[in-house]
């Protein structure tokens, strides 16, 4: 396994600088140490989310009796739509999302979930888990999780100066560079999938 392909998937597919217009809009009426407290536990969920995907989600599949290429296939499926979603300026994961919880924690929902982390976050940790060889492999997918989590907690520290100095503009580029790479991931996931259902697509003839 590229030990380094995960982390790519990652910090592409969370892309918490495509949700700092959310999160600023959802906490501008909150105090400083209510905005603190939830940039708190929205990176400490995301890692949540990572990790628990990394350790157990190859044995929630393994239990509904579902293979890993239908779940490559579904997986990559699901990194393309939000890629495609990414390249239109829209944030991964997002969907029909409302700041109208009725007491809900938004740091929880919908920053964490399903804006930075959902479905096709947990589909990519459980394909990469699949693949280690090593245990210090599967450590190492968790421990990318604090990775994000700390990447996710400096960019809605900042998120103020951020938004002043990448402007509208600014964030939709960074959003759609982030949707082409998570695209290609996307497609190398797929053909992977797809390749093992069928093995005749992995057949290649030169004349």
């Amino acid at each position: 396994m590229d030990i380094y392909k995960p982390l790519v998937a990652l910090l592409a597919m969370v892309n918490p600088i495509g949700v700092i217009p959310f999160f600023i809009a959802f906490t501008q009426e909150f105090d400083r140490a209510q905005r603190k407290q939830t940039i708190r536990v929205a990176a400490f969920t995301c890692f949540c989310v990572i990790g628990l995907s990394a350790l157990l989600g190859l044995k929630l599949i393994e239990f509904f009796g579902i293979s890993i290429a239908s779940f490559q296939v579904g997986g990559g499926t699901l990194l393309l739509i939000n890629a495609l979603q990414m390249l239109n300026a829209k944030p991964a994961e997002s969907g029909a999302v409302t700041s109208d919880g009725a007491g809900a924690n938004i740091a929880v929902v919908p920053l964490a979930i399903p804006l930075l982390t959902g479905p096709a976050t947990i589909s990519t940790m459980v394909i990469y888990a699949q693949k280690t060889t090593q245990w210090w492999h599967q450590a190492v997918l968790v421990g990318y999780g604090v990775v994000v989590a700390a990447f996710v907690w400096l960019c809605f520290s900042a998120a103020g100066k951020i938004a002043k100095v990448m402007g509208g503009t600014g964030i939709n580029i960074m959003t759609r560079l982030m949707g082409l790479i998570l695209a290609a991931l996307a497609v190398e996931l797929l053909q992977s999938g797809l390749t093992e259902m069928f093995p005749v697509l992995g057949i290649t003839k030169f004349r």
